[in-house]
């Protein structure tokens, strides 16, 4: 069956991500897709392998939008401006794109994950440590601490965790953006 006109992977992939903010990352499938543009399952398949390449795919589009949005936010920060402009961006993200955020903490095989704009997170989370001086394995600590916090944080909020009770979830993230930044100027010396 020849492939519809105009259904590129790209636009696949990019309507799959917008379906992933609609109705959430774990009710995307290839089918869900077909029904949204009206085609027969089939005819993706030209395109997308299955379900699962399919959310490989939006998971690779989120780290890399991710990604392009925390470069641009930290371009001449250091220090808590750079934390707190890099940790804004996820969380805004999160609220703006449920679906791809989800997306975004998909397992990847390690292939997969090495190609992927992952590492790009990594660097730009060690770029933004070299400013509190931390050396290894201190930076690989704060590197998953930072991201602990982070997704722990968003995802409990995401999930409305914190809308029954003062105070406001604002008040709270600058709280802990200021701890964190207070924690990393006085790390301990190894």
């Amino acid at each position: 069956m020849a492939a519809r006109v105009g259904l590129t992977t790209e636009r696949l992939v990019q309507a799959g991500a917008e379906l992933a903010d609609e109705v959430g990352f774990g009710q995307v499938t290839v089918s869900a897709l077909a029904r949204q543009f009206d085609v027969k399952v089939a005819s993706l398949y030209s395109h997308l392998k299955n379900s699962q390449d399919l959310k490989t795919r939006i998971a690779l589009l989120a780290l890399e939008e991710l990604a392009d949005r925390v470069s641009a936010a930290l371009a001449g920060r250091a220090g808590k401006d750079a934390l707190a402009a890099f940790a804004n961006v996820y969380r805004d993200y999160a609220r703006e794109h449920p679906g791809r955020y989800a997306a975004a903490r998909l397992p990847l095989d390690a292939e997969t994950a090495a190609a992927s704009a992952g590492g790009r997170h990594a660097q730009m989370t060690r770029a933004i440590l070299r400013g509190y001086d931390l050396t290894e394995p201190d930076q690989t600590h704060a590197v998953r601490l930072l991201g602990s916090v982070f997704h722990g944080y968003v995802s409990l909020e995401l999930a409305g965790g914190f809308s029954h009770s003062a105070p406001d979830s604002q008040e709270t993230w600058s709280w802990i953006l200021d701890r964190l930044d207070a924690m990393l100027r006085n790390w301990p010396a190894p």
